[in-house]
């Protein structure tokens, strides 16, 4: 059976993924008469993480409504502000929402910025990830696997009690750096495997993957290990639009965003979720699994962990004065920093992980003589005011060829900017690959206490890292370290030596 079609578009914050889904919309709409595809419109599908979530929509940089054009937009503003809403849980969602779409004989345009979301909507199975129970499930822990039980049985008195009674809240590395370094111990031993995913410091990372082991009742490495031995084609035959800025340009547009959104009430949505936070216990939307009756509220979650909140909800509680004006100032450019970052990342994981996996299924594709299942453009919107052709004209033509399934243009013929990054060397995508990748390994000589190590990626990460300043300050220290501790125990041995050797001579003299 032939795959039924879907549009993903991706990319950093600020660079019209929403504009673009809705053009496309609007343009299938009016196909619909002389097009040979059939296809009688989309729907938008949100793959935004904070999007997902109701009210706040300066924060979230929602489309207001009347800028969507009529357009049907799902899986937006329908979760509280507290709940968890993880990966598997919005795959499964999206799925029936593009089931539904498909039998209304219309194309599903998945948009966001969430480009984990996306990839694994697409490639099932493909994904180093635990993250397939749902965190709202109640079912009881599965039984233990035999290399779990015995992982389990391994572990230290602490360690045990501590996997019987894992948090509901998470520690905070900087307030209860015992509890979070407890918690990656725990995992080490229990998966050493997969602890060398995460830094200690990432405690929801870490506390999420023991959940999962206890859930499921197996290790996270076996889980891979099963996937590894399935290598299922993608669900959906996706055409793949990335909206591409050059960071010389995006980043004094994305401080401007910043900007305007302090303009439009920012700090209004940031003291609202303040307030929500400080409402009566029965009032609050806990994340699942987390304790109702305290009266701290977990800022881990949902909408707390948004850009935005993070940066401006301490200064909102300071008393008025010099010190809160400065600490607006620091917010502000905190705000502007995370949010230039951030889109760093997204372009990262594009190129390190989506693609590779499009361009893997394309490979498997041809192999069989068969058109690509996951064609991938990347539009450059560097210049905005050249939108309507290196943008629309492009993508509309593209979609249209995609959808009537005619050849379609060359990706790397798009651009010279399309060129240069699309061309990536061959990469294993394989779920272990994933897993074993961006290991996190120790620095022994920046590490002061062995329960709080300072981790490193591997790789390039690694490299940048042993080239500080403060590790090159470290390595000095320690090997000047070890040059006075040779020549204190060569002085202790030289005195030893020589008291012998006098209370040798003093003992002769005593027997003359």
């Amino acid at each position: 059976m032939s795959l039924r079609p879907l549009i993903a578009i991706c990319g950093t914050t600020g660079v019209g993924k929403s504009k673009l889904a809705i053009e496309l919309a609007l343009s299938l709409q009016l196909q619909t008469s002389h097009s040979t595809h059939g296809y009688n419109g989309a729907r938008i599908i949100n793959a935004d993480a904070m999007q997902v979530y109701a009210g706040m929509d300066i924060i979230t940089n929602k489309v207001p409504p009347e800028e969507q054009a009529g357009v049907e937009h799902l899986l937006m503003g329908f979760k509280k502000p507290g709940e968890q809403y993880v990966v598997g849980q919005w795959v499964r969602d999206a799925i029936q929402v593009i089931e539904e779409t498909h039998r209304r004989n219309q194309i599903p345009i998945i948009v966001g910025g969430t480009s984990y979301w996306i990839q694994h909507l697409i490639f099932p199975n493909r994904l180093a990830s635990l993250d397939k129970l749902d965190d709202t499930d109640k079912r009881p822990s599965a039984p233990m696997s035999e290399t779990l039980a015995a992982a389990v049985n391994c572990l230290p008195p602490k360690f045990l009690d501590l996997y019987n009674n894992l948090p509901k809240q998470l520690p905070s590395d900087s307030v209860d750096s015992e509890s979070a370094s407890a918690l990656y111990s725990l995992l080490g031993s229990l998966d050493p495997q997969m602890a060398q995913r995460w830094h200690w410091k990432d405690s929801r990372k870490v506390l999420r993957s023991l959940n999962v082991i206890k859930e499921s009742g197996r290790l996270g490495s076996e889980v891979v290990s099963e996937q590894n031995q399935v290598n299922e084609p993608p669900r959906y035959r996706s055409l793949l639009f990335w909206l591409y800025a050059k960071p010389d340009i995006l980043f004094p547009r994305l401080d401007a965003r910043v900007d305007n959104m302090i303009q439009r009430g920012l700090l209004k949505e940031v003291q609202e979720l303040i307030d929500i936070a400080k409402s009566p216990p029965e009032e609050q939307t806990y994340g699942p699994g987390s304790d109702t009756d305290s009266p701290q509220f977990d800022y881990t979650l949902g909408l707390y962990q948004s850009i935005g909140f993070k940066e401006f909800s301490q200064y909102l509680s300071m008393p008025e004065g010099q010190e809160k004006t400065k600490a607006y100032e620091s917010a502000v450019g905190r705000m502007k920093i995370s949010t230039r970052q951030y889109a760093k990342k997204q372009v990262s994981w594009l190129r390190n992980k989506l693609l590779p996996a499009a361009y893997s299924a394309n490979a498997a594709m041809r192999e069989i003589g068969k058109l690509p299942v996951v064609p991938t453009y990347l539009l450059d919107a560097t210049d905005l005011s050249s939108w309507k052709e290196n943008i629309h004209d492009i993508a509309e033509r593209i979609t249209r060829d995609f959808l009537e399934e005619r050849d379609l243009l060359d990706p790397l013929s798009v651009s010279d900017t399309a060129a240069s990054l699309l061309s990536l060397p061959e990469k294993d995508v394989s779920p272990t690959a994933v897993l074993n990748a961006r290991r996190k390994i120790v620095c022994p000589v920046c590490t002061v206490n062995p329960q709080q190590p300072v981790l490193i990626e591997e790789g390039k990460e690694w490299k940048a890292h042993v080239a500080t300043r403060f590790h090159r300050k470290m390595q000095r220290r320690a090997e000047h370290g070890h040059e006075w501790e040779a020549r204190k125990m060569s002085r202790e041995a030289s005195r030893n030596t020589i008291g012998t050797s006098l209370d040798v001579e003093s003992d002769s003299e005593k027997v003359e």
